[in-house]
This record gives structure tokens, C-alpha cells and sequence, in this order.
């Protein structure tokens, strides 16, 4: 368990999760919100940072959202931290997709919003992308090759380095660098995009 005294560690923290996960330790959860809410925040301005100008979802609504999806699973069996943030990213990525649904239905099919996919990483496009069609995309990737897609999402939208997804998907650095780079060929393909130079 995480000691008070001194700055959290990547154990601690990791600790704490299963402690909350594995029994439901409200005390392990108290403590572990404060660790991990400048991660969160991080991400949740990062997804909103390629958002268009006038989203109404802002950061901390956005983080106090997928924390309250978070705290209402029963018994997550969370691996580490880098399994907690991957999922924190797939379910912001989850509310804004919902957010886009709702507001490019509330305008009757127009006005979808873009999303500039090649600040992520240089995941695809010099363009903007709707997140609709992004995520669209996504799912139609994990459909036929279900790990490229899971790269795919931990890159892009959790914004986890190669070495972090390896660990998450349990597979070698040479293969995320290889599976993201087939996946940004298929998405540039998808979305519209021209090739990237070598």
C-alpha cells in the first residue's frame, strides 16, 4: 500500500488499484483519485485539445465522467497503472464519441466535428477527421485484426508510448511499431488521407 511520506510510485499506485479493484477498498480508491487525477486531466485536454472550438464538454467534466464510469465497475482487476490509464482513455474516448452522436444529432446529420488525427502521433492524416468516422474506423479495424486496433486506441487516444502498449498488449516493441505502422497505412486509406513521406 501507497505510504503517505513519500511521492507514489508506479507500485503504489498499482497497489492501491488492486486493492480497490480486487476487494472494493473505498480507502484504496480515496487515496488513488488524488494519484492519478493529473494523468487524467492530462488525457481528457489531450482528446479535447483536437476537438473542434466550441466543444461544450470541457477537461474536468470530462474527467469527472469517465470517473464515475470508472468507480461504478464492480471487481476491475486492473494489471498496473498503464492498464487503469488505457481503459481511463477508452472510456473518455467512449463519452465523446456519445458527446459527438448527441450533438450531430441535435443539428440533424450536420456539423460533425474534426478532430486533427495527425497531432495524435502522427496517427494518419495532415487533415482533420471526423471523430465519428475516426472511431468508426477504429471498430472496423479491431473487427479484422482485433490488436492493431487495441494499438491503436492505446496510441492515439491514451496517448501510451510503444514500450507501455508492449506491456499492455504483451507483445514486443518491434511488434506495436510494426502494427501501428500498418494501421496508419489502413486508416490514411480510410479516412480519406494521402500517404505520409518516409
Amino acid at each position: 500500500m501507497a505510504d503517505d511520506t513519500h511521492d507514489p510510485t508506479p507500485e503504489d499506485i498499482t497497489q492501491l488499484l488492486q486493492d480497490w479493484g480486487q476487494s472494493g477498498d473505498r480507502q484504496a480508491l480515496d487515496r488513488l483519485i488524488p494519484l492519478v487525477t493529473d494523468e487524467l486531466h492530462r488525457i481528457a485536454r489531450s482528446f479535447l485539445g483536437r476537438e473542434r472550438a466550441d466543444h461544450t464538454l470541457q477537461p474536468t467534466a470530462l474527467v469527472h465522467e469517465a470517473y464515475l464510469r470508472l468507480i461504478d465497475r464492480r471487481r476491475a482487476s486492473w494489471q498496473d497503472r498503464v492498464h487503469f490509464f488505457s481503459f481511463a482513455a477508452r472510456t473518455m474516448r467512449r463519452i465523446l464519441v456519445e458527446h459527438a452522436r448527441r450533438h450531430q444529432a441535435a443539428k440533424r446529420g450536420g456539423g460533425a466535428h474534426k478532430v486533427p488525427l495527425d497531432e495524435a502521433h502522427r496517427l494518419a492524416v495532415h487533415q482533420p477527421v471526423d471523430l465519428l468516422a475516426l472511431d468508426e474506423a477504429i471498430t472496423t479495424l479491431s473487427g479484422f485484426d482485433p490488436r492493431q486496433g487495441r494499438i491503436v486506441e492505446l496510441r492515439y487516444f491514451a496517448g501510451l508510448t510503444v514500450q507501455e502498449i508492449a506491456e499492455v498488449v504483451q507483445v514486443g516493441t518491434a511488434t506495436v511499431s510494426r502494427d501501428l505502422a500498418m494501421a496508419r497505412a489502413w486508416l490514411r486509406g480510410q479516412l480519406g488521407g494521402q500517404p505520409e513521406e518516409a
